[in-house]
């Protein structure tokens, strides 16, 4: 069995890189180089949320490196691209040439109808956010902003041309910890599905991509758009509530509705 594995080039993007090579199936890494890990602000923004923007994405940088290390990466064979080339003729040749049973997605921006026909296997991407209740973009950080953090997961859904609604393969939520942050809690969400991989692989490769129980959504969800996304939206995080929606979770003063999971294990 052969893995083609596409991601982005953050702490948490290598990570999961590390624990697919760990199968010892995964052949090929295609990384696109992101945006900045500590953007800068916009520079309208008043210096008060100017500092907030500036804590939250260096809290973040911080928060990575605590669980995940500098972004180093597994010693197999590595092509870089950025979003342009993403969907080029160099990044389609290399995963026809690998010919992969599953080409993997994670991180980067999509793949178009002719990049995906140069994989004749399973198309699978992994999500950083719970599907469907949260699909799109930022859906490590909507959660704790829509005071139910226990959705902060990850799902595995294969990959089609609507954003995030293929069929879910494996999905999972990061365990509930006092003291957690916003950051902290979506790392959690990355490490758990992160050392699940390797089983969900060994069962991709035991029972054959026929015997893995996939479903569809039976509901649209509610797709999150990076344009929704404004820096006073932090205000509520870190003013209101302290960074400490988690501990407010706990406490029971947010309810205790849990999601529904689709698993293989």
């Amino acid at each position: 069995m052969s893995v083609v594995f596409i991601t982005g080039n953050h702490p948490r993007h290598a990570f999961i890189a590390r624990c697919l090579a760990e199968t010892g199936k995964l052949k090929k890494l295609i990384i696109e180089q992101r945006e900045g890990h500590i953007p800068e602000p916009p520079a309208d923004l008043e210096p008060e949320l100017k500092d907030l923007f500036r804590q939250h994405f260096t809290q973040r940088s911080e928060v990575e490196l605590e669980f995940f290390g500098p972004a180093h990466w597994p010693d197999i064979e590595i092509i870089t691209t950025d979003v342009e080339g993403l969907n080029g003729a160099e990044v389609q040749e290399h995963i026809r040439a690998s010919n992969p049973d599953l080409l993997l997605t994670y991180g980067c921006h999509m793949l178009n109808r002719s990049t995906l026909a140069c994989a004749s296997g399973e198309k699978w991407n992994i999500h950083g956010g719970l599907s469907p209740w949260y699909r799109g973009a930022i859906t490590h950080f909507w959660p704790s902003y829509m005071l139910e953090p226990q959705k902060t997961g990850m799902t595995v859904h294969e990959l089609t041309q609507q954003l995030d609604a293929g069929d879910v393969v494996h999905q999972c939520v990061a365990p509930m910890v006092r003291g957690d942050g916003v950051h902290h809690v979506a790392a959690r969400a990355v490490h758990k599905l992160g050392k699940e991989l390797p089983d969900l692989l060994q069962l991709l490769y035991q029972q054959g991509a026929d015997k893995i129980t996939k479903v569809a959504h039976t509901t649209t969800g509610k797709l999150w758009l990076g344009s929704q996304w404004r820096p006073e939206h932090l205000r509520v995080i870190y003013q209101f509530y302290e960074n400490r929606v988690v501990d407010y979770y706990l406490d029971g003063k947010l309810g205790k509705s849990e999601p529904k999971l689709h698993r293989q294990f």
